[in-house]
């Protein structure tokens, strides 16, 4: 009997992508057929790229990974994923606050939209990073090398140094 081909999107922010992202989205091509980098639109959030400026980066970064692809999407995951036919969410989990949070996401899509969510822990040098923690030491100038991937360092700097002046 031929195995099923599973799909599966990874939505977020990134913004930026970290090297925390490409650590779960590395891992996860090994136990997807597809994996669907979904760079979501948020109202809420203080953005500091576009979304198609995060697509364009996300695209450099995963353009050798067959099987990746990246797209941008409006409202709900769950909807996006419906509309895709995605087997699974895949969320990365950094801390146990990480855990608490996703959980109960998870628990929402699965009533919901009957989707279900795999998790990857993310490896321990960057359990603690997140998108807005870069921004923030990016904006005072702080060294990021170590945390994002250099082209994504080098447009921040840029960037930070445009809204300067």
């Amino acid at each position: 009997m031929a195995r099923k081909s599973i799909r599966a999107i990874f939505p977020g922010s990134f913004d930026p992508i970290t090297n925390g992202h490409l650590d779960v989205i590395n891992r996860a091509i090994k136990l997807f057929d597809e994996l669907i980098i979904a760079v979501g639109r948020s109202p809420v959030k203080n953005q500091l790229f576009t979304p198609e400026e995060r697509v364009e980066i996300i695209a450099e970064l995963i353009g050798d990974m067959p099987g990746v692809s990246v797209e941008s999407f409006d409202g709900l995951t769950v909807e996006y994923a419906a509309k895709k036919k995605a087997d699974v969410i895949l969320r990365g989990l950094r801390s146990l606050t990480d855990v608490q949070y996703e959980f109960q996401l998870a628990m929402t899509n699965r009533a919901v939209a009957g989707i279900e969510t795999v998790f990857i822990m993310t490896s321990e040098q960057y359990g603690f990073t997140s998108s807005t923690l870069i921004r923030e030491v990016a904006s005072l100038g702080g060294n990021l090398s170590n945390l994002i991937p250099p082209g994504v360092y080098e447009r921040l700097k840029k960037r930070f140094k445009k809204l300067e002046d």
